[in-house]
């Protein structure tokens, strides 16, 4: 484990600023703060993580297999350690059926603390137990129906048609995506808390964060949003 944190740790030299000193984690839970706190030194973005996931990843595979049937539940934590990548984290499956979730360096040198990666990786990992992937390809297929059809009905060449059919497929695919992230939000809050870390301090990212706006069509609901949903589902564990 010293040697992944060593890696980690140098490959996170390459993202982080000037170091700073670790942010203690509070043993109570507290409403997000206005002023956020310094970034972590790379030793402590690592070593963070890598707890992390050693808490985080057994609680979400025990509520994905209590919440589902059928279900890969032995998920990947994976860290996609190519600089110059804007912070993210994503969900996808692997070409055997296991379900993985990556971390750009970048997010995990972005974060503050533990509680924000815990939350992060509670939430990626709550898009797989709720399905979200499979329903947002159904979705898509839907529409990239419904648009086809329409098109072909109104007397369209097969160019148009399948121009219809992409747009289709883009509106389906987008039509529930709001609703899939604040869903992951709050089974993600239940799977950080459940781990020990405060889901609250942990949507202290947010705050950070471009706020994507009330878009029509958008792939994610606004930052307030997202926060007033944490607080929620926080306040009902």
């Amino acid at each position: 484990m010293r040697a992944l944190i060593l890696t980690l740790a140098l490959a996170l030299s390459g993202c982080a600023v000037a170091p700073t000193a670790p942010v203690p984690v509070p043993e109570t839970r507290t409403a997000p703060s206005a002023v956020p706190a310094p970034r972590m030194n790379p030793d402590v973005a690592a070593r963070n993580f890598v707890n992390v996931v050693q808490r985080v990843e057994p609680v979400a595979e025990d509520i994905c297999r209590a919440e589902t049937r059928g279900v890969n539940c032995d998920f990947a934590v994976v860290v996609d350690d190519r600089q110059g990548l804007p912070p993210n984290a994503f969900q996808t499956i692997g070409p055997t059926g296991r379900p993985i979730i990556g971390f750009t360096l970048s997010l995990i040198a972005e974060a503050r603390n533990a509680d924000e990666l815990a939350f992060v990786l509670g939430h990626e990992a709550a898009h797989h137990i709720a399905g979200h992937l499979d329903r947002q390809r159904q979705s898509a297929l839907t529409g990239a129906m419904l648009a086809g059809a329409l098109a072909t009905l109104g007397g369209a060449d097969v160019a148009t048609v399948e121009n219809a059919q992409s747009f289709g497929a883009e509106v389906g695919a987008r039509r529930y995506s709001k609703g899939f992230e604040l869903e992951a939000d709050r089974l993600g809050t239940a799977i950080a808390a459940y781990a020990g870390y405060d889901p609250l301090r942990g949507a202290e990212y947010f705050t950070r964060s471009p706020d994507p706006g009330n878009v029509f069509l958008g792939t994610h609901p606004p930052n307030a949003d997202r926060i007033a949903t944490v607080r929620a589902a926080a306040a009902r564990l």
